[in-house]
């Protein structure tokens, strides 16, 4: 895990949490946008189409000054916090999962409780992710493209 508090970046820490639940056989997409007009730092579903979002948060003050997060929970089966090892636990919700991640890996230390998605949202928010992902991949491959 990361040596301290002021080492760990978002990006580190997604990574470590995408192979995490890469793992567990999750896809991920960060930075994906949703419906409401946020945007989520990770999303993963699962091939039976469970939807996980993540929250990554990188210090105090970085989950201090971010309370949007609860507009979140509407657009997953299950809601995680994404934190480095020396991040005071107690500070984040008991309802949520939570996951201690470094740039190699993640471990979840709280499961989150399932609140599962309305069918039609789901379908939305499963079509939105393939769109998405198919978007991300044909730029990669043609990054000339007008997409």
């Amino acid at each position: 895990m990361a040596a301290d508090q002021g080492c760990a970046s978002a990006r580190g820490l997604a990574r470590g949490v995408a192979r995490a639940l890469g793992s567990l056989g999750f896809a991920t997409l960060h930075e994906f946008p949703l419906d409401n007009g946020r945007r989520v730092d990770i999303v993963a579903i699962s091939a039976a189409g469970e939807i996980i979002i993540v929250e990554i948060k990188t210090s105090v003050a970085d989950y201090r000054a971010d309370r949007k997060w609860t507009s979140y929970l509407a657009f997953c089966d299950r809601f995680y916090f994404a934190v480095p090892a020396d991040f005071p636990i107690a500070l984040l919700p008991d309802d949520c999962g939570l996951l201690v991640a470094d740039d190699y890996g993640a471990v979840i230390t709280r499961p989150a409780p399932r609140q599962d998605l309305h069918g039609t949202r789901r379908r939305a928010q499963t079509l939105r992710l393939a769109h998405a992902a198919m978007l991300r991949l044909a730029r990669l491959l043609d990054p000339e493209a007008e997409l």
